[in-house]
């Protein structure tokens, strides 16, 4: 009498092989693990008025930023809000009063840790001078969440007027 167990010539044997569903299954679970191990946590989307209700609330803002070119926009829009009616609007005449880059450190609170010119106008000391004040005065900044700490620089375009735009947002010039 012939066994029911074993396998008919006709058909092959699955004993050996996982199911191919079983296997796609597992792949997918250790490559879903292996991305969640390699991507940071990524923060929550937050509105375009988000600064100023936490600067409202006595907190800082936070920056989702990765890269501290990143965060250097995060900190233009955030000096910009504080010196709303310091921006030149529009596009710059052709010729500057100052231009100067400065280099920001912001520690992981957001506070001013130092200030260091790349290229200062120093045919303008007073334009150096307001635009440390302007910086120091706008703290805390947003807190650099995924990076601890960060070093950025930003260039600033100075109007006679006293206005001024930053690189990061600039309208261009005439």
């Amino acid at each position: 009498m012939p066994d029911k167990r074993s396998p008919s010539p006709s058909t092959p044997s699955d004993a050996g092989r996982p199911r191919s569903w079983l296997w796609a299954s597992l792949m997918a679970g250790v490559a879903s693990l292996v991305a969640a191990c390699k991507s940071p946590p990524v923060p929550p989307q937050r509105g375009p008025d988000a600064t100023l209700q936490d600067q409202a609330a006595g907190a800082p803002a936070s920056s989702g930023a990765a890269t501290p070119r990143a965060y250097r926009q995060d900190a233009a829009k955030h000096l910009y809000a504080r010196n709303a009616q310091r921006i030149y609007a529009g596009p710059l005449p052709p010729m500057l009063y100052a231009i100067g880059v400065l280099e920001v450190d912001i520690d992981r609170n957001g506070r001013v840790q130092r200030l260091s010119w790349m290229r200062a106008p120093r045919h303008a000391p007073e334009v150096i001078a307001e635009i440390e004040r302007t910086v120091r005065s706008a703290a805390p900044y947003p807190v650099p969440a995924r990076m601890g700490k960060v070093t950025y620089t930003d260039t600033w375009l100075w109007d006679k007027s006293g206005q001024f735009q930053l690189d990061t947002l600039t309208e261009g010039q005439r």
